[in-house]
């Protein structure tokens, strides 16, 4: 599987490897990535393209090829995919691109053109796809959530560091005004001495309806004749017989493969305050109600409460509070309240509130690049300024591709996307096992809970699979 270093292009692939060089430090950029350049010029040279692997080009996949390619400074040149049927918008679209079932395969013959790579598979194929590139040099964009288990994202900062290639994770919201905003609230103090947040998510996946729930793996179906391989597909996991449960979309439902809704939303609901107020690995993971649980698929609706340490001034403990499901809502207490209306907002169906210490006002904000609110009987004019931000550069897509040739950083590494999952998978540990866990934010372990910690790499991967959890 080892491919040459040599490249077919190397005037080409020496640009693109100083350009790289230059987020990482270093000073050069070539002179015409300083010019302006005319978006979606289909006569700029291939030398000012960024060639792009494409990994999983159905579904989420479509937006993922066409979010990277549309301002013209990327284009795909291998696509691959187990079952071409769903990415029937990027086949039409790119008709002449070489298709691959086998990303390894897509290594070992086109390896040496492909500048990046895009991931945009089932959860639990996500690392191997990712790993393999980074270790062969390629920058990757990598979906959310970044990993499905918490060591493979331990693996993956890891590579983050040894290969010193560009990564993003598709948290989209996290280059958006919304997040420029949140910067802007950090530096102002609006988000000071959070001492609780509530985060929810209305029912939206198949397992969160009652009717449709399962106790059980589903009975074996014929497989489709557009899925190449059903054993591709399972990657590093056990192979189960093939159901349209599980392809397509369906997977997030199965502990085996997806991770339920806060691993899913999660990346999305929590992503600002993670991040931007320091709260790395919580002490404490504690399902306080999962209804009609089982060890198959998750849960009807989940309850998982959080708690995480102070980290220094202004950054008191905090309470993360998750809720999802039917009974997802919360409320604001009247004190909060413009005291005319007394009308309460709009809360939506995911989002967060934000409450701190000194209870005068409250921090809402929904999913995505949703911008933050005041809610507040009183306090809403004195932070207008501190609410004001200008947009970003480049949406989240572009801003990976100008990452790759030079142009600045993304805004959601592996460095900064990782920790995130993290904590994510730790709640879908709790989920799993439903008992209150201890978790050791230095040693990364769980506290006196030796099946929890076996969780945190999952299952041993399958034989073919194995070496890939050892390129990092």
């Amino acid at each position: 599987m080892k491919q040459s270093d040599t490249p077919s292009n190397p005037s080409r692939r020496k640009f693109l490897s100083k350009s790289a060089s230059s987020t990482f430090g270093f000073s050069f950029i070539p002179a015409y990535l300083t010019s302006a350049r005319a978006q979606n010029n289909p006569k700029k040279p291939p030398s000012q393209r960024l060639n792009l692997g494409c990994i999983g080009v159905g579904g989420r996949g479509v937006s993922v090829v066409g979010g990277h390619c549309n301002k013209g400074n990327a284009t795909p040149i291998a696509l691959c995919d187990v079952d071409f049927k769903r990415g029937g918008p990027t086949v039409k679209k790119y008709p002449e691109v070489k298709q691959f079932n086998d990303f390894r395969e897509m290594f070992d013959q086109m390896g040496k053109d492909i500048d990046a790579v895009t991931v945009a598979t089932p959860d639990h194929t996500h690392f191997t796809a990712a790993i393999q590139a980074m270790s062969l040099g390629k920058h990757v964009y990598v979906e959310k959530p970044l990993t499905h288990t918490f060591e493979e994202a331990e693996i993956l900062m890891r590579a983050e560091k040894k290969f010193k290639v560009v990564t993003q994770m598709g948290n989209q919201g996290h280059t958006s005004g919304g997040s420029e905003q949140f910067k802007s609230m950090v530096a102002g103090g609006v988000v000071d001495d959070i001492v609780k947040i509530e985060a929810w998510k209305s029912p939206g996946l198949w397992f969160m309806e009652a009717g449709k729930r399962i106790k059980g793996f589903p009975k074996a179906e014929p497989i489709p004749e557009s899925l190449k391989t059903w054993d591709l597909w399972c990657g590093p996991q056990e192979v189960k017989d093939f159901s349209s449960l599980f392809h397509t979309f369906n997977w997030r439902g199965f502990h085996l493969y997806g991770g339920g809704m806060f691993g899913d939303w999660g990346c999305h609901i929590i992503d600002f305050l993670h991040n931007y107020l320091k709260l790395g690995y919580p002490t404490e993971i504690n399902p306080t109600a999962l209804a009609d649980h089982n060890q198959i698929s998750f849960p009807l609706s989940s309850h998982i409460n959080l708690k995480f340490p102070a980290r220094g001034d202004k950054l008191p403990a905090v309470d993360l509070m998750w809720k999802a499901g039917g009974d997802y809502t919360s409320t604001v207490d009247k004190k909060y309240l413009d005291p005319k209306s007394k009308k309460a907002p709009n809360l939506g169906g995911a989002g967060t509130l934000a409450h701190r210490k000194q209870g005068d006002y409250l921090v809402h904000r929904n999913s995505h690049s949703g911008h933050s609110k005041i809610i507040s009987a009183s306090k809403r004019d004195d932070l207008k300024d501190a609410m004001n931000s200008q947009g970003p550069k480049f949406d989240h897509m572009e801003s990976f591709v100008q990452a790759c040739m030079g142009n600045g950083k993304t805004d959601s590494p592996f460095s900064v996307a990782a920790p995130l999952t993290q904590v994510l998978t730790l709640g879908v540990v709790a989920e799993f096992l439903n008992v209150k866990l201890k978790f050791d934010p230095k040693t990364k372990k769980f506290i006196g809970n030796d099946e929890a910690n076996a969780l945190l790499s999952g299952p041993a991967p399958r034989k073919e699979w194995a070496g890939h959890y050892k390129l990092a």
